[in-house]
């Protein structure tokens, strides 16, 4: 049922179309941030087909097939590359799906799909594949998947999901209907976290203002990991506008590059430029409610009477600044400590 997936109702309302009037396209290309829903989209159309007991079109959710539909068994991100170079059917037959070894999509995996897409259903009247992350395809498997998709069979439909729709090439947007994902809005994110009775409300509030309409991030999140690097960042913060403290500074700079901060240094740049935003925006005249810390919003009007626009807007360019240079395998420490001496001057 598209009832049960989280925002994005106009998605529904064409997917219900298509459903009624029986013109599902045999491929679709599934275009949204990462975290929006696509491929759940994607496996509720599917199933709407392989349904014992569909209603209006729709799966009714409840049916074996239904159950078995979205049940995959993957392989381990750092198994043998051979692992990846086929389809992984649910435990449903006619229900498949490509994943990525790594960052690319493997040429056997789509010629696998090919062999796949020209047989007849197993158990349903239509069988489905999922290319997740699509875009991860390269030339080999691109070539390859033309083919399928210039001759697709009568009962076989090609869903690709991907985030990064410019990295594919014209050619395969060409021959596929695009279906694009909004965002979802953070109240609709809020009252599915508290509808799932697993979140306090002040965490679902914040969870949904960081989830940056991600449901994805919002149900991950680590809040007590957030909020201990977000007291870290407020500190920076608070040095560079009131007490004007460098060896802090410094010492935050080292610690950010230790080791066991390996995986979470963009975590720190993308809170502290949260944070700077929430400033400035407050700085600028804007509501409180429009910053995403709402729970810092005594911190943040201080930190707003302390600092001026110009020299926050500036902040924000030398963070992404920054972040442009990792590219050229900047040395980290060193950038940051050059970054928060910038920002003191």
């Amino acid at each position: 049922m598209f009832d049960k997936l989280i925002g994005n109702n106009e998605i529904k309302t064409i997917l219900r179309r298509m459903l009624k009037n029986s013109r599902v396209p045999h491929s679709l290309l599934f275009v949204g941030e990462e975290g929006v829903g696509k491929k759940h989209f994607a496996l509720e159309l599917a199933k709407s087909f392989v349904c014992q007991n569909s209603q209006d079109f729709e799966a009714c959710g409840k049916c074996g097939d239904c159950h078995r539909a979205d049940k995959f068994t993957f392989p381990k991100p750092d198994d043998k590359r051979e692992e990846f170079e086929r389809v992984f059917f649910s435990r449903h037959s006619d229900i498949g799906q490509v994943i990525p070894c790594r960052n690319n999509v493997l040429v056997g995996a789509i010629r696998d799909l090919e062999r796949e897409a020209n047989f007849r259903p197993y158990e349903s009247k239509a069988r489905f594949f999922i290319i997740d992350d699509a875009d991860k395809m390269n030339n080999q498997a691109t070539n390859a998947l033309l083919k399928t998709l210039e001759e697709p069979a009568e009962t076989s439909y090609i869903f690709l999901i991907t985030s990064r729709p410019d990295a594919l090439l014209p050619t395969i947007i060409s021959r596929c209907q695009t279906l694009r994902f909004a965002p979802i809005p953070a109240i609709e994110i809020e009252r599915h976290l508290l509808e799932t009775k697993q979140f306090a409300i002040d965490d679902a509030e914040l969870l949904s203002l960081l989830s940056n309409g991600n449901i994805g991030r919002a149900m991950t999140l680590d809040l007590a990991k957030f909020r201990e690097q977000r007291d870290l960042m407020l500190k920076v913060l608070q040095s560079l506008l009131i007490e004007n403290n460098r060896a802090f500074l410094l010492k935050t700079a080292e610690e950010m590059n230790d080791p066991k901060n390996k995986d979470a240094y963009g975590n720190f740049l993308d809170i502290l430029q949260t944070l700077i935003h929430d400033i400035w925006k407050i700085k600028l005249g804007a509501d409180e409610f429009s910053v995403v810390n709402r729970d810092y919003k005594t911190q943040i009007k201080i930190l707003a009477e302390k600092s001026n626009a110009k020299r926050l807007a500036n902040w924000l360019k030398e963070i992404e600044t920054l972040r442009e240079n990792f590219a050229v395998n900047l040395n980290k420490k060193i950038a940051t400590d050059a970054l928060f001496m910038q920002m003191a001057n």
